[in-house]
């Protein structure tokens, strides 16, 4: 789908990291794990980029997640942070297979902006009654109220800042039934597939987003 979607609200809800809500173009249909890709004009110069969603739905309005690096953000990030109720992007998608399925258990490995996927996930599973294990890897974590609402709602969620191999030993149990997903940069990518086949897992079965 392309569409031109409007601001709802932005809020914070991390160090540099800010949740932008949108209104949902009629007719969109997304889960949690896919992603879209939203295109601005900044000072005359086209950006795209894409950004999964951090929305547990999409039926009003969805949601991503946005992190930036305060010494190297770029034009159109900040652009994105700056963003207002009112204000328009294009948008296309939703893009991607490796989205919730209503699988009875979901364990979700996020690195970094990874956290988005994780709450949506972990969100719509919990919701739906099934299992939840989250394990987030960062020195600033984004989304505590809703990691927090989602440890009293009965998930396991470990939040560190560093090796990840121990908690993914806890949170895989490679059981029918039980599906690993795996958001976030490359070298989180390769330590979290690593430390799932170090738990007795299959990490070729994992629904994987490499964000490059």
């Amino acid at each position: 789908m392309d569409a031109t979607v409007a601001v709802t609200a932005v809020r914070d809800v991390g160090p540099n990291t800010v949740a932008i809500e949108f209104e949902s173009p009629e007719g969109f249909e997304a889960e949690p794990g896919q992603f879209v890709k939203l295109s601005g004009t900044v000072e005359g110069e086209e950006y795209s980029r894409f950004y999964t969603l951090s929305s547990p739905g999409v039926a009003e309005t969805f949601e991503v997640t946005v992190g930036v690096d305060p010494e190297e953000v770029g034009p159109f990030s900040q652009h994105l942070v700056d963003l207002s109720a009112g204000d328009e992007l294009d948008m296309t998608g939703p893009f991607g297979d490796n989205h919730y399925e209503g699988e009875s258990r979901v364990v979700v490995l996020a690195g970094g902006p990874g956290v988005g996927p994780a709450v949506a996930i972990g969100e719509l599973a919990a919701e739906d009654g099934n299992e939840v294990a989250i394990v987030y890897r960062t020195d600033a974590p984004a989304h505590e109220e809703r990691l927090d609402a989602l440890r009293d709602a009965g998930a396991s969620v470990v939040v560190t800042g560093g090796d990840v191999e121990d908690a993914v030993a806890d949170a895989v149990t490679a059981e029918e039934g039980e599906q690993v997903f795996v958001y976030g940069f490359a070298d989180f990518v390769a330590e979290a597939t690593d430390a799932v086949e170090a738990a007795g897992g299959d990490p070729d079965a994992a629904k994987v987003e490499n964000f490059g």
